[in-house]
């Protein structure tokens, strides 16, 4: 620990950093990672390797006296040429109460052209988040990383000493698609999954990645292999838009999603969930697409190119992959400690019609805040000791 400019520099490191698996060092300090390195070298897939190094979820809490704090960080931002896209924000909370949200600044932007595929690279600063004024005494500062967007961590530093976060507070695991990561909601911990959190008091991990929920088996592994008091998982959207299951393989390979995770907790709650009401996959299969008459509105939208109601041969639509859903808790009924949550509770086809999926796929920031209540209505008391959910 170092003095400098009157503020004490702590290096970041496992301990102050929450809901991240891996710090990966780097040049300039630390680059958070939601995924084990074995999985990134097991398999290199682009899209996955984009999401899974922005840190949604991540938080870094400490707990100190200081009256003055400052996270730098350095960016790495992805722009599409003529369409509109928000920059990551970093969430201040101080005793549980929001004290800051500050839109990042600076950092590398990686730019592309739609169209062409091409990209550059514009090279920017480093961003400072500086929390000024704050109450005096002992107190625990959680900053929440943004959702959408990677940094990297490079110094911590404070007018008086931090240390770890000491409080014991049940872990959750979740895993799903861009939704559960947080596309579309605004500020990181105001994600459905964030909100859910921060109202049950759980410490979260956040294995929600864009594009990528398919009940792969490295996931499952990962999970397997984690601390965690409460385990979720939601699938479906992904498999259907990318049309990469039949209804033969997405049975057999959840159930053995559930099987690899039961190695590992067999007695942990496990909460499955069938996917959010979206139309445009409800009845007609994948694989989804950007559509080419958005790009030149600034806001990309999402089609599905698959026929409607083609289901004959095995094709998944979003109703089948619930039906699908079902079957598989059917056959699972000597398992108490798992549970089902129908996705079209969180948000159906009414909830569509009143907060409408602004790109056809994701929802918006009210209906985050939306599902975000029902989940907390649905999980409440869901811990070993006093299960309340319904089977």
């Amino acid at each position: 620990m170092t003095v400098t400019s009157a503020l004490i520099t702590t290096p970041l490191s496992d301990s102050l950093v929450h809901g991240i698996l891996e710090l990966e060092p780097t040049e300039r300090g630390l680059r958070p990672h939601r995924l084990p390195r074995w999985v990134r070298e097991q398999f290199s897939d682009t899209q996955l390797d984009h999401n899974e190094v922005q840190p949604a979820g991540g938080r870094v809490i400490v707990t100190t006296s200081a009256t003055q704090l400052k996270l730098i960080s350095h960016p790495r931002y992805f722009t599409y040429q003529g369409v509109e896209r928000p920059r990551g924000v970093l969430d201040v909370y101080v005793d549980g109460e929001l004290v800051k949200q500050q839109v990042l600044s600076g950092g590398d932007n990686v730019e592309t052209n739609l169209q062409t595929g091409e990209s550059r690279l514009i090279l920017g600063s480093d961003h400072i988040l500086a929390v000024n004024d704050l109450p005096a005494g002992k107190k625990t500062i959680e900053i929440w990383l943004p959702h959408n967007e990677p940094l990297e961590l490079i110094e911590l530093q404070s007018d008086a000493p931090v240390v770890p976060d000491e409080r014991k507070r049940p872990m959750w695991i979740h895993h799903g698609s861009s939704i559960s990561q947080g596309s579309n909601a605004t500020e990181p911990s105001e994600t459905w999954l964030g909100m859910v959190a921060r109202r049950m008091g759980y410490d979260v991990t956040n294995l929600g990645f864009g594009g990528s929920c398919f009940v792969d088996q490295f996931m499952a592994r990962t999970i397997r292999d984690l601390r965690a008091d409460v385990i979720s998982l939601n699938f479906g959207i992904n498999v259907v838009n990318l049309d990469g299951m039949k209804h033969r393989v997405f049975v057999p390979a959840v159930h053995g999603f559930l099987d690899t995770i039961r190695d590992g907790h067999p007695e942990t709650p496990i909460v499955l969930s069938s996917p959010l009401y979206c139309g445009i996959h409800e009845d007609t299969p994948g694989p989804g697409a950007f559509d080419p008459e958005t790009f030149v509105t600034g806001r990309q939208r999402f089609i599905a190119t698959g026929t409607q109601g083609d289901t004959a041969n095995g094709r998944l639509t979003l109703q089948t992959v619930r039906e699908a859903l079902k079957e598989v808790m059917s056959h699972r009924a000597d398992d108490p400690n798992l549970y089902y949550i129908e996705g079209t509770d969180l948000f159906g086809e009414k909830d569509a019609e009143a907060m409408p999926l602004t790109d056809n796929l994701h929802p918006s920031p009210d209906a985050h805040r939306l599902i975000g209540e029902r989940v907390v209505e649905r999980m409440t008391g869901l811990e070993p000791a006093t299960l309340t959910l319904a089977r």
